[in-house]
């Protein structure tokens, strides 16, 4: 994590912030300067971050949870469901609904009636309805389908939610903090990062910068997996099979980071320093005695 991967950050657009003038304060510590009205975010700040946020997710796939993705944004819908598909995960691209987590039960319910609705039209039970009975049904299972059916397979609450926007998903971050359950996201610089357990500085509205960051962190979900499914289906010969990859690792890190700069080896150990954001309540009365 070096040189290589903050160019290609660079390159996807994820240092853009929002206009200096919608700036969330508390998004300072992540800032690396101001350009045109706009700010800059410190991409080694978000490359450390990231690196962080990928281990915790790994590990909790391989203990054999999900994580939920969450995104409604145009521009991210069709990238986070790609991914979240082929990590086998489940996401919400759609509405959020209200009570998706806390109360989870009646979601639940909602699901299984898609599956009792598929087996009226198995068993012929669909065919004896009225054609009117026949399109409300429909409809409702297409309704259900389309808000739904991404997280049919999710039957008990998820291991952790990864969301994009943190501040247009706000009821799911709520949700899910009245639930303790982990919370990683892109936090661009109207959002306020003291309210994810994970925050990724980043552009959570280019297409490109979306793309970036949730192909690496699926990536790291699928190694997850992975690793469960070896764990599993061997038990002796798991460590000569491991040994060859975690070799073949150490190739490609030592082709990605040995960057000889001085300043960029001194910039990515300040970087993975642990950040101290201030509380709701110590930016008031910072707000205050600036004014008095």
């Amino acid at each position: 994590m070096a040189n290589k991967e903050v160019k290609e950050l660079l390159d996807a657009g994820v240092h853009f912030g929002h206009l200096t003038r919608k700036w969330n304060p508390n998004m300072a510590p992540y800032i690396y300067m101001e350009r045109n009205g706009i700010h800059i975010i410190n991409l080694y700040k978000t490359a450390a971050k990231l690196e962080e946020a990928n281990e915790a997710l790994k590990k909790i796939a391989s203990s054999g949870r999900k994580v939920l993705f969450v995104a409604t944004k145009k521009q991210a819908k069709d990238i986070v469901s790609e991914h979240a598909k082929n990590a086998n995960m489940p996401y919400i691209t759609e509405r959020w609904p209200g009570g998706m987590l806390t109360n989870f039960v009646t979601i639940r319910k909602a699901v299984k009636k898609m599956a009792s609705i598929d087996r009226m039209k198995q068993d012929g039970t669909f065919d004896t309805l009225s054609k009117k009975e026949r399109l409300q049904v429909s409809r409702l299972r297409e309704k259900l389908e389309k808000n739904l059916g991404s997280i049919s397979d999710m039957s008990r609450l998820p291991g952790a939610l990864f969301i994009v926007d943190t501040t247009r998903e706000h009821i799911a971050v709520k949700e899910a903090q009245k639930l303790n359950i982990p919370i990683f996201a892109m936090v661009d610089t109207n959002s306020d990062p003291r309210e994810i357990d994970y925050a990724i500085p980043s552009n959570d509205d280019a297409s490109k910068s979306i793309e970036k960051i949730i192909g690496s962190v699926s990536g790291a979900i699928i190694e997850g997996l992975q690793e469960r499914k070896a764990g599993k289906s061997e038990d002796g010969g798991d460590e000569e099979k491991k040994a060859p990859k975690k070799s073949a690792r150490k190739k490609v890190t030592a082709a990605e980071v040995p960057s000889k700069d001085s300043e960029d080896k001194k910039a990515m150990k300040e970087a993975k320093k642990p950040v101290k954001l201030e509380s709701k309540k110590e930016t008031l009365e910072k707000a205050t005695n600036e004014e008095e």
